[in-house]
Order: structure tokens, then C-alpha cells, then sequence
């Protein structure tokens, strides 16, 4: 299993973060984007990743990552 990290930036320096530091992929996304499809906003380069873009299609298709960042963008 790959571990990730998950970025949802709201400013410069402002970000909510969960996952470990040291993450073999790292998800970013503007708080604006994050209630989007992942996949349509990875397709328009406003999700970013580093790491793995196979591992990152497996989350993707699973529909895990959707969640976490409407989450985090929620700051909840």
C-alpha cells in the first residue's frame, strides 16, 4: 500500500494536511477546486501529485481521494 499525503491549499503557507511527511505520493489542490471530480481536475493540472502516477490512478478510481479532500477543504 502507498502511503499519501494529502495538501489542500487555501493561501500561500495556509494548508490543510493529513498523511505522513514522508508519503510516497503527495495530492495537492486548491480549496476552490476541491469539491471537483479529482479525475476531471488531475485532467485540467489543477490537481497536482508527485509520486507514483500508477498509485495515483488506483486512488482516483477508488473514490477515496474525493472524500478526503472535501474534507480537508472543509477544514473539519
Amino acid at each position: 500500500m502507498t502511503t499519501v499525503q494529502y495538501r489542500v491549499a487555501f493561501g500561500k503557507k495556509d494548508e490543510a494536511v493529513e498523511g505522513p511527511d514522508d508519503a510516497a505520493l503527495v495530492i495537492t489542490v486548491a480549496a476552490a477546486d476541491a469539491a471537483g471530480d479529482p479525475t476531471t481536475l488531475y485532467m485540467q493540472g489543477k490537481l497536482k501529485a508527485v509520486g507514483s502516477t500508477g498509485a495515483l490512478f488506483e486512488l482516483l478510481r477508488s473514490g477515496d481521494v474525493s472524500g478526503v479532500l472535501k474534507r480537508l477543504a472543509s477544514r473539519s
